[in-house]
């Protein structure tokens, strides 16, 4: 296989991560620490999920790495038996980027939250992202700053009052599908942390793709932001406002006596009813179109009233670990006996004579 580089593919990525046909359980991937979020919290439903979902890959646990950066989400490495890291302040993505590129064995994660992935953080995230490094990132969503006790996020509402903004906020928050897609991450999903197939489904997807894979959960914050994502989660209101998306089918959704279709119009999408319109008019979803992602990430804003879960985006394109192996190889290959510092001093370096 070769590159879109150029450069001979060396391999690397999940692919080549052995794998073990022992019989695996959640039980296997849980930790002798004490799970210690706040009860009611998100985060014990997304790790129960992990737990179920990671036997089904078939991959030994000590090739098996989670990074997580700093705040509630960023505890993930402890509870899980496998090897983990609880690295520094937004920085997940770089570390795991090193070991994507020096360790081709290894299934590599990367836990991390709101606050930790798009504010310090923001500027790894995207270039890790555009780099298409092999990783697999779980961004947590709870529109707060938890760990340090509830002041206002980069995802955060306009108006949200907390600690830190007692007036409400002043700052329009990021929209991380949008975000990713901008920087041109080749896997995008969402996914709720209560929906446990959809989550499921999702985290698969994004386990099988080579490449960068972002997921972003929408989760609650109990103490801080509790019922940030209710009107998702109600009966009487989520039929109305959950967009589920699959790769190849038509874009509806809603209880089947009131079904909603979404459909363009210009360069927008729009939602309506389904009995509105001419069933040739519905979008097909396809996760390969870039604009059609965009698009659907911008179908509601802060308010939830149009929420998409499901794959965004899912195509192949050549992975930055790979990429970099090769180009080490072919330097090697060009010349056997090269001396790897004069290859680094390149030709712009000289020596003054005494």
């Amino acid at each position: 296989m070769s590159t879109d580089l150029g450069l001979p593919s060396i391999g690397g990525g999940l692919d080549l991560v052995p794998t073990t046909d022992a019989k695996q359980t959640a039980k296997d991937y849980t930790s002798d620490q004490e799970v210690r979020w706040c009860p009611g919290c998100g985060d014990y439903a997304v790790l129960a999920a992990v737990r179920q979902f990671l036997p089904t890959l078939g991959i030994k646990r000590e090739n098996t790495v989670f990074v997580s950066g700093i705040g509630c989400s960023s505890r993930f490495p402890y509870y899980l038996n496998t090897y983990g890291m609880h690295s520094i302040h937004g920085r997940a993505p770089t570390i795991a980027t090193g070991l994507a590129v020096s360790r081709p064995d290894l299934s590599v994660w990367v836990v991390t939250g709101d606050g930790d992935s798009l504010s310090i953080g923001g500027n790894h995230l995207i270039h890790a992202l555009r780099r298409n490094v092999n990783l697999k990132i779980l961004l947590f969503n709870n529109r707060i700053y938890g760990l340090t006790k509830g002041q206002y996020s980069p995802t955060s509402e306009v108006g949200k009052v907390t600690k830190s903004t007692p007036m409400g906020s002043l700052d329009h928050p990021f929209n991380p599908i949008s975000l990713a897609l901008g920087a041109e991450a080749s896997f995008v999903g969402r996914a709720l942390d209560s929906d446990r197939k959809g989550l499921t489904e999702v985290l698969g997807a994004a386990a099988a793709h080579r490449g960068s894979a972002l997921v972003e959960i929408f989760q609650d914050c109990p103490i801080f932001n509790d019922g940030s994502f209710d009107l998702l989660r109600k009966p009487e209101t989520k039929d109305q406002r959950l967009v589920p998306v699959r790769h190849g089918e038509p874009i509806t959704f809603g209880p089947e006596d009131d079904t909603f279709a979404v459909v363009q119009r210009g360069f927008r999408l729009e939602v309506v009813k389904a009995a509105d319109v001419d069933p040739v008019e519905i979008m097909v979803h396809d996760a390969r179109n870039h604009e059609l992602a965009f698009a659907l990430s911008r179908l509601s804003d802060q308010d939830l009233n149009h929420t998409v879960t499901g794959i965004f985006r899912n195509v192949d394109r050549t992975t930055y670990d790979d990429a970099a192996r090769a180009q080490v190889q072919q330097a090697k290959d060009n010349n056997p006996n090269a001396d790897l510092q004069a290859l680094l001093n390149g030709r712009d370096t000289w020596t003054i004579a005494g």
